[in-house]
């Protein structure tokens, strides 16, 4: 189709504000997908995506819609996720378009998450589209949406769309925003083909599928291409769009979006990202993405070690379809063999776990999830350690700097001093609070890394009864006491059950460490001391005691100095064993204590 006639667009918002209802609808509206075949969150293919009710992976899809002027356009429609975690999955939907549609719930109002969204579109230039979605709710209150759309975002309220996605209200009136308000896309000018990867994923019987927007020339089966970044010229087989479903096409032009496969079987040679070429006359490369680094870091062992191999296969299936995700083979003396991940946050790595185990049929266990440290050495060099098996010497750590995130916390103006609470408890400042408009407040504050790990998130929604919502970006390291807490069992130091911890709350880690411990180590022929240390200094102990057998029961009677001599050799006996004896500590054990974590 003709450049003129295709509109490029992606849905932003805040999670749970409407996006995959929207994009249901419109995919009704213009034919794409038959009344029968109509389900709820169509674009959501992933179980695990209809059950949370939340988007992971960014989905195109391409419509034909017949606009009020009679004239038959194409648009080529991603829809991107909501959560915090995955704002990278957002940018590089975004750069494959030229507009956005930033929905805002009438009920809701901006949320942190739709701010961040809006800074990420007007820094890739896109006409943003704002529309007023869930019109229809009885505590819709549409004027303050609009106040805040003025205040918050500098955007002008007259171009909202008043819209309820789910009674199909203001859906005409979207689609022809679409095609009068968004750029037609533009050819970069140069005279061979030029397309930007910006998804990929793998197929068991095609190979890996690249998702590409053509910016230059067009694409077509049986032609050669040249990958950019891996330097290797393959031959495409299939090129197409999706309707959700794919389907094949003659070719991709100027400014469509689609799919292409070449046999490539390997899912390292696809770089998201990457710039596709005419291998006679190559392209100059196209502005990528930035390499992403990863903020949390986690183990991933399979629970029984011969499935290494296929937990391994598995890992490199899934970056190719979620390229934030990094992964190094490590080995453990409790685990045995597995992977050192990186993700961008606990939802992503909770996701990734949980995408092992049912596309991959996995089962895996994980470590404590932690961040990456810089340690300044007293020689002056400075390394960077994700992992306390690494922690070098304290005798030769100058300091130690952990990584700050700069978070920004919108609540009801109800919720305020429970929630600055939380963020002292955090260890976390209050830089500043700015009121938005009757009800609600943002505050922004600095705020350790390692302490939103766990379950910040969940407290906010708990205290604030699911009004709240919080979003962060990193914001450079700081000097901080940070120290190993290790885990001894009789004597021995655990490696598996080690943790970087502030000194402030290492000794109540260490007391919660060893009481579960305790529960799931099988007491032996001698008493075993579980102990909780900071280099030399016990913080915390529990005493997991003695099987015995009693030495006495055959002794009736006499003198009691006859008994006391039968427990004094035992006592000898158990001496003994203890100093020779070592712990074996039960895989179930491991387990357990990690999911205490």
């Amino acid at each position: 189709m003709d450049a003129s006639h295709i509109r490029n667009f992606s849905i932003i918002a805040h999670i749970d504000h409407g996006k995959t209802t929207l994009s249901d609808r419109l995919l009704h509206r213009t034919g794409t997908v038959a009344t029968r075949d109509m389900e709820d969150q169509l674009l959501d293919a992933m179980d695990l995506e209809r059950e949370r009710g939340i988007t992971i992976k960014a989905h195109p899809v391409t419509m034909y819609y017949t606009a009020k002027n009679g004239e038959q356009y194409e648009l080529n429609l991603i829809d991107t996720p909501g959560h915090v975690d995955f704002a990278y999955e957002v940018s590089r939907s975004l750069s494959a378009c030229e507009g956005a549609l930033l929905i805002i719930d009438a009920a809701q109002g901006v949320e942190a998450q739709t701010v961040a969204n809006v800074h990420l579109a007007m820094k890739q230039n896109l006409f943003i589209i704002p529309v007023i979605n869930k019109i229809d709710l009885p505590h819709a209150n549409v004027a303050q949406a609009k106040q805040q759309l003025e205040e918050i975002l500098a955007i002008p309220a007259e171009e909202a769309i008043l819209a309820s996605a789910k009674e199909g209200i203001g859906i005409e009136d979207i689609l022809e925003a679409i095609v009068q308000r968004i750029p037609a896309p533009k050819p970069t000018g140069v005279p061979s083909l030029q397309g930007l990867i910006f998804d990929s994923y793998f197929d068991t019987y095609k190979g890996v599928v690249i998702l590409v927007r053509v910016t230059n020339g067009e694409l077509r089966a049986g032609s050669m291409v040249k990958l950019l970044h891996s330097g290797r010229t393959v031959e495409v087989k299939e090129v197409g769009s999706f309707n959700p479903k794919p389907y094949t096409r003659e070719k991709l032009e100027v400014g469509e979006t689609g799919y292409m496969t070449a046999n490539i079987k390997t899912p390292r040679e696809v770089k998201v990202g990457d710039t596709i070429t005419d291998p006679r006359n190559p392209a100059p490369e196209l502005p990528g993405f930035q390499e992403i680094h990863p903020m949390v870091f986690s183990g991933i062992y399979p629970i029984n070690t011969a499935d290494y191999e296929g937990l391994k296969v598995a890992v490199a299936k899934l970056q190719l379809n979620d390229s934030a995700l990094t992964f190094q083979t490590e080995s453990s003396a409790a685990l045995g063999f597995g992977f050192r991940c990186g993700f961008l946050g606990l939802l992503h790595m909770e996701i990734v776990q949980e995408r092992l185990r049912r596309e991959f049929d996995m089962d895996i266990i994980a470590t404590y999830p932690s961040v990456v440290y810089r340690i300044r050495m007293t020689d002056g060099t400075e390394k960077e350690v994700d992992n306390p098996a690494f922690m070098p010497d304290v005798t030769y750590i100058d300091t130690i700097f952990e990584p700050i995130v700069k978070a920004f916390v919108i609540c009801p103006g109800d919720n305020i001093g429970d929630i600055m609470g939380l963020i002292s408890e955090k260890r976390g400042a209050i830089q500043n609070t700015e009121t938005l408009d009757a009800r609600r407040v943002m505050m922004t504050c600095r705020i350790p890394m390692n302490e939103i790990l766990i379950d910040f998130h969940d407290r906010i929604k708990s205290i604030t009864r699911g009004y709240g919502s919080m979003d962060y970006e990193p914001a450079g390291y700081e000097a901080s006491e940070m120290v190993k807490l290790d885990m001894l069992v009789n004597g021995e130091v655990m490696e598996a059950f080690s943790s970087l911890v502030h000194r402030t709350k290492a000794e109540t880690r260490g007391r919660v460490l060893a009481a579960k411990l305790k529960e799931v180590i099988p007491r032996q022929q001698f008493q075993v001391a579980i102990q909780a240390a900071i280099g030399g200094k016990i913080v915390a102990r529990e005493t997991v005691s003695a099987v015995r057998k009693d030495v006495t029961a055959k002794c009736y009677g006499g003198d009691i100095s006859r008994k006391r001599k039968l427990l004094e050799k035992q006592k000898e006996g158990k001496k003994r064993m203890k100093s020779i004896g070592s712990v074996e500590i039960p895989q179930e054990a491991f387990v357990e204590v990690l999911k205490t974590n």
